[in-house]
């Protein structure tokens, strides 16, 4: 009796783990935060430093995906009204200081500037370039799932030629 008991308790216990783990791993994708649809001030702007497009990465993988428009000011890097991620744990926006990010590989041993949390996986959102910070180091911008250490979706940016 007892050992039927001690093997119902640890059956519950490595139930109610594995249920936290699931729970915590697929929260964003049953709640996921509301659309984003930030605007930028006047401060925020000045001009146009570059712009981009996220890309999906991997057309074989079917939830690390990403889309939509970003613009990069001299204070702030703005992912426009059509951005969309697939929802996941812990993403953040990064600047990178490499061309072509195509594979996580091409993050993980970089120098990268970490902007912030990814507010909502859809709509319109703007994040704060730390001062001292050289745009014309930095030809990508990423979104990561720091939980993971996985590339989510990449932006190659275009830089705007000076007048």
């Amino acid at each position: 009796m007892w050992r039927f008991i001690k093997g119902f308790l640890s059956g519950g216990l490595l139930g109610l783990v594995f249920g936290f783990v699931l729970g915590i791993f697929f929260f964003p994708y049953i709640f996921p935060p509301p659309e984003a649809s930030e605007t930028l001030s006047r401060t925020e702007t000045g001009e146009l430093v570059a712009k981009g497009t996220f890309i999906q990465p991997n057309p074989n993988d079917p939830v690390h995906y990403g889309k939509g428009s970003v613009s990069v000011y001299p204070r702030t890097v703005f992912l426009g009204d059509d951005f969309e991620v697939g929802p996941g744990p812990d993403f953040h926006v990064y600047l990178v200081p490499r061309a072509n990010i195509r594979a996580s590989e091409d993050v993980k041993d970089t120098m990268f500037v970490d902007l912030g949390r990814l507010r909502a996986f859809k709509g319109s959102q703007n994040y704060a370039i730390p001062a001292g910070v050289n745009l014309k180091n930095f030809p990508s911008v990423v979104i990561w799932c720091q939980q993971f250490g996985v590339l989510i979706s990449p932006a190659d940016l275009t830089f705007v030629q000076d007048s």
